[in-house]
């Protein structure tokens, strides 16, 4: 699944270990989430999407609906 996570944090100037911190998740978690190799829980996709103040659609996007 893409997603805009690494964006986001960029334009806050977080590092991953931030961005792990208030997601309550590992850093590795972040990385895998990233680059695209884990796909986050829906809890998780809901959290971040609250952290940033947008919908999950706005951070997770479909492969399929491309």
């Amino acid at each position: 699944m893409k997603n805009r996570l690494k964006v986001l944090r960029a334009e806050r100037d977080w590092t991953q270990a931030q961005l792990a911190f208030e997601l309550d998740v590992s850093r590795q978690t972040v990385n895998a989430i990233e680059k695209g190799k884990f796909d986050p829980s829906l809890p998780l996709a809901f959290k971040a999407a609250r952290l940033f103040g947008l919908a999950i659609e706005e951070i997770f996007l479909d492969d399929a609906a491309s």
